[in-house]
């Protein structure tokens, strides 16, 4: 959690300190993230890691997405010594550590628009009730090959399938990604060849909320410089190919006190506490309204298409692996509740701030999830849906951006700033992308029209 005090902040950062000279380490990255997830970073020589914890290290925030105004750019990043870790893949005269950055205005300030900070607001929310909101995300992505200039191509690296090994190429790749991710105590859980060609997933364990974002970002750059070295290009794109699986980052969730899991009852409707069940029926009441942060692309949506195992209904199961909320197999100290909608495109902070404020207002307000749909969806009738209370997702960008735009919830979990930034961004990409003209345009319709 993030409420150490500063004694055990100064503390470990002087720990810190004596293993940077131990170790002989001779750069610093301090990481931080834009609003549409980007990994940011400055480094530092590690000479001046005393400093950066003292003074914070300057930066232009006018220069960042999302962030601010030329007249309101100075900002300082100060490094959270909790998120130290010593980047195994670079050793020697280049040995480098990483640190995760919070992100203050120029009267030292919590800066409003640092995503982390979002997601800390919302920690404390559950904090305060005794809870800790752990999330474990699946991550999926591509990798591809590039072409003889080095640039990305849709040219998968393999032809393998579900859980092939034989024709899977980036056994080795996955291997070396989680050994390095493993290194930094990130413990990952599996890691196995997807169901598209060249695709992959890595699943990470589970960990209070902002350490799983945290170890998201990383992961990102961790998996691109890996494939990089191999003579490869990773991609977290929703859906670069078309008729393939999708990538996604399906997010399993619990809420914990330090001795129990609060999801579980023995006695309850499928071992599900009413915690549980209000949580569910919370996601599933502000699935349209978050849907533009879970999937922020306008690539997201070919992804949540028919066919292709992504969630296109506001539904929840138990075995159904269409809904867009899931309840997986194992009770007592393992139950969770897994969300299918959200994309490794978006930024990790942001969605997790979502899904735990609309999880939270299910809570407060007992909203009851209808009954589990555990047949298959796609084949029903709209009034069949109807009659069942399953509602559908946004269909694109712009009609996802229009439910987040009137929801006070998101607001309210963002905060205005983000709010705002982030709507202006996403509908600028929105409007650009519904101008063009595509490829299916010029072979369908001009020939005949």
């Amino acid at each position: 959690m993030q409420n150490n005090s500063l004694g055990d902040v100064m503390e470990l950062s002087k720990k810190i300190l004596d293993a940077v000279r131990k170790e002989g380490i001779k750069f610093v990255q301090m990481q931080f993230m834009d609003i549409l997830g980007t990994v940011k970073n400055v480094t530092i020589p590690a000479t001046k890691l005393e400093k950066a914890f003292d003074e914070g290290i300057f930066f232009d925030g006018s220069s960042v997405l999302g962030y601010a105004t030329i007249e309101e750019s100075d900002m300082r990043l100060k490094p959270d010594p909790k998120t130290f870790v010593v980047l195994p893949w670079l050793q020697e005269n280049l040995k480098t550590a990483r640190m995760v950055c919070d992100v203050y205005d120029h009267e030292d300030n919590r800066f409003d628009g640092d995503p982390r900070a979002a997601l800390e607001r919302q920690m404390e929310r559950a904090r305060k009730r005794g809870w800790i909101f752990s999330t474990a995300p699946e991550y999926e992505f591509f990798l591809f090959v590039p072409d003889e200039r080095g640039d990305p191509t849709t040219k998968p690296s393999d032809y393998g399938g579900y859980f092939d090994l034989m024709r899977d190429r980036g056994d080795d790749i996955r291997k070396e990604i989680v050994t390095y991710l493993n290194a930094m105590n990130f413990d990952v859980e599996s890691s196995h060849h997807e169901v598209a060609p060249g695709q992959h997933e890595i699943d990470l364990t589970y960990a209070d909320a902002v350490t799983s974002a945290d170890r998201v970002a990383m992961m990102k750059y961790v998996t691109k410089t890996i494939a990089s070295k191999h003579g490869l290009y990773a991609t977290f794109m929703p859906k670069p190919i078309l008729g393939v699986n999708g990538s996604g980052m399906h997010v399993h969730q619990s809420l914990t006190t330090p001795s129990k899991n609060i999801f579980y009852d023995p006695k309850g409707a499928y071992k599900l506490s009413k915690f549980a069940l209000y949580f569910i029926g919370g996601a599933l009441r502000y699935a349209r309204e978050t849907c533009a942060v879970l999937a922020s692309s306008v690539n997201s949506y070919k992804r949540l298409v028919p066919g292709y195992e992504a969630p296109v209904y506001i539904s929840w199961a138990n075995r159904n692996r269409s809904a867009f909320v899931r309840v997986p197999a194992g009770r007592g100290a393992r139950t969770r509740i897994e969300l299918r909608n959200p994309d490794p495109a978006g930024n990790p902070y942001l969605q997790f701030a979502v899904m735990l404020a609309a999880g939270l207002k299910g809570i407060d307000d007992k909203i009851e999830p209808p009954e589990p749909v555990e047949k298959d969806i796609f084949h029903m009738s709209a009034e069949e849906r109807e009659a069942l209370g399953v509602g559908v997702l946004p269909e694109n960008l712009g009609e996802a951006l229009g439910c987040m735009r009137e929801s006070k919830l998101v607001r309210e979990a963002l905060g205005d700033h983000l709010f705002n930034h982030f709507l202006y961004i996403k509908r600028r990409e929105w409007d650009e992308y519904k101008a063009q003209v595509s490829d299916w345009e010029i072979r369908h319709l001009l020939p005949v029209l």
